[in-house]
């Protein structure tokens, strides 16, 4: 046998799609030693994903990526569902800003966002990325991870092992390694299966010339094929066609099928280029388990959403951002490793949440029976008439069990971001006071009240003192001030998640909650 790489690390990361670059970025910038393996040779050149959301473009905001995903991303406004006649059953606005200082809603080419982060992650000095190397065993022990791989290279399309053989040994591995995941498999751990499958078409194009489409991202609701038409990133658009009964993979996945179903578009090898399509199972899962003593799960290899709702590679990078702020803090001696048990309660009943929702959605899209359909068309075209009508905004889903104060206000919910000034300085939030622990406060004299056991504690973890107000941050926009209005709170603590540990009505309240906090990590100080 030929062992050409023996690496060390603090944490390896098995899959190198934009949960574990994301995750490797993140680790990286936090001056970790992380190692990458991944299979493949190169990046995955085809699209897939294609949406990320306002709290996505935070994590990246954190990672250092944010301004160059802009570049190779775009915004979208509105997402219409119409039917076969065109008639508008729903209209959700998605324009402005959403709670975390980004656009809500923004499309990109998977291919284009893994360059970029692919970019900022090889210029972290203390991450190493094996890439056409699979890992292929896993042995835990107390101390660690050992963690073999081939090296393989691609052959017609197949990945072929070569013999060329290597160990990466490191404190923690995350198995970041999609749905068919290595790691979770040699963990014995299951997916639960909803049981909602259906089998999509998605067809990828790149016009020429470029055209204003118009709506810009929509699904048509028709029961003869249901079907989603998106931007697929700048100078790209994508269709995604629901295959009916009797329909095969094989008579579908074809070249001649998609531009046949492209002409009603006037989409055709004239005017525009066929970049790919393939065959894809919708389905809804996640995995009984997210953490096996020292490996852990995330992304696809823990949980499968169905795309209507946009939420798939968004709660893959929730999980990078929830990993990484917990390997810091253990890796670092800050808190012990019992803070890892949280991420798999909080992840998995968050993801649940984003699960369900994007089933609903595909319940009244997924409708083939004409009179169903009709019937369907006619409820929602009669809700609009309705006083008060609104469309239904975007999930807001909550953490599950975890490290967060049950019945503070707020708690378990996604904190925001707005614009602060502070000496000086003006940006969003956390490019001017970084990405910490958080306490944001209506005044001086509240954060002033803070007992010192609770403010050695804060301290010990870096966190975040800030007030609104004289010799804190100003509230340019006054985001934060509605904010506290809202919660009803004087101050509230945020985790480097951006997610809500608890609000606090008055001083003895804070004290009251950090004291919680204090204990519920084990901080002693």
């Amino acid at each position: 046998m030929n062992q050409s790489i023996q690496n060390e690390a603090d944490v390896v990361i098995v899959g190198y799609g934009p949960t574990g670059q994301v995750l490797a970025l993140l680790l990286g910038r936090l001056g970790h030693r992380v190692t990458v393996i991944d299979r493949w040779p190169d990046l995955y050149p085809l699209p897939r994903a294609v949406h990320f959301d306002h709290e996505v473009a935070r994590i990246l905001q954190a990672a250092g990526a944010i301004d160059d995903v802009n570049r190779i991303s775009e915004t979208i406004d509105t997402y219409e569902w119409r039917n076969a006649q065109r008639e508008m059953l729903l209209d959700m606005n998605w324009s402005g800003g959403g709670p975390s200082g980004w656009p809500v809603s923004n499309m990109f080419s998977q291919p284009d966002l893994e360059r970029v982060i692919d970019r900022h992650v090889k210029r972290q000095p203390t991450v190493t990325v094996y890439q056409g190397w699979s890992a292929d065993k896993m042995i835990q022990d107390a101390e660690g991870v050992r963690i073999e791989m081939e090296r393989g290279e691609l052959r017609d399309g197949q990945w072929v092992g070569i013999g060329e053989r290597g160990e990466v040994r490191a404190r923690w591995v995350v198995g970041a390694d999609g749905a068919n995941s290595f790691v979770r498999r040699t963990l014995g751990i299951e997916m639960h299966d909803l049981g909602f499958a259906f089998n999509w078409l998605v067809v990828d194009v790149k016009p020429d010339p470029k055209r204003e489409w118009v709506p810009k991202s929509w699904q048509l609701c028709d029961p003869k094929r249901p079907t989603t038409i998106v931007p697929g990133g700048p100078g790209r658009r994508r269709w995604e066609f629901m295959l009916l009964p009797g329909e095969t993979l094989a008579e579908m996945n074809r070249d001649d099928v998609s531009w046949n179903l492209l002409a009603p578009w006037d989409v055709t090898p004239a005017n525009a280029t066929l970049e790919r399509h393939a065959v894809y199972t919708f389905r809804g899962q996640w995995a009984e388990r997210w953490r096996e003593g020292r490996a852990l799960l995330a992304g696809d290899a823990v949980h499968l959403t169905p795309p209507f709702a946009g939420q798939g590679m968004c709660s893959g990078l929730r999980d990078s951002i929830a990993l990484a702020w917990r390997l810091d803090a253990v890796l670092n001696g800050r808190l012990s490793e019992k803070v890892l048990d949280s991420y798999g309660p909080e992840r998995s009943a968050h993801v649940q949440q984003l699960i369900g929702f994007a089933i609903e959605l595909g319940k009244v899209i997924c409708i083939t029976d004409p009179e169903v359909a009709a019937q369907r068309d006619r409820d929602m075209i009669a809700a609009q008439q309705q006083p008060g009508y609104a469309p239904p905004p975007p999930p807001r889903p909550q953490l599950g069990p975890g490290l967060w104060l049950d019945g503070a206000p707020g708690a378990g919910f996604l904190g925001i971001q707005g614009r602060v000034r502070r000496q000086g300085r003006e940006g969003l939030f956390d490019d001017v006071l970084g990405v910490h622990f958080a306490v944001i406060a209506r005044n001086a004299e509240t954060l002033e009240a803070i007992s010192a056991q609770n403010r050695a504690a804060l301290q010990a973890q870096g966190t975040i003192l800030a007030h609104i107000g004289a010799g804190g941050i100003e509230d340019l926009d006054g985001r934060y001030k509605a904010w506290l209005d809202e919660l009803d709170c004087a101050a509230v603590l945020c985790r480097p998640d951006f997610y809500v540990y608890g609000g606090a009505r008055d001083a003895a309240e804070l004290n009251a909650l950090l004291d919680a906090w204090r204990n519920a990590l084990d901080i002693t100080v």
